[in-house]
């Protein structure tokens, strides 16, 4: 850096993207979900996890709930 620049006297302030900075996450997600989103990813031309972001996104902005309902399993003994 130039001698003449004189960064002292500068005020700092937060960053205004911090709040759209993304979160590293490990996930464990099947073959099949992975393939899938990359088949569709190539076909928009975008990043594969891009898309699963935007989908997730859509989900929240949607307010969707996730609804699940265990199969009982059939009692041999019957």
């Amino acid at each position: 850096m130039k001698p003449e620049y004189d960064l002292s006297q500068m005020k700092s302030r937060k960053n205004p993207y911090a709040s759209k900075l993304k979160k590293p996450v490990t996930m464990r997600l099947s073959e099949e979900v992975v393939l899938y989103f990359k088949d569709m990813a190539m076909e928009a031309g975008v990043p594969y996890q891009s898309l699963i972001n935007l989908y997730l996104r859509d989900c929240v902005a949607q307010h969707r709930k996730v609804k699940i309902a265990w199969q009982a399993k059939p009692n041999p003994r019957v």
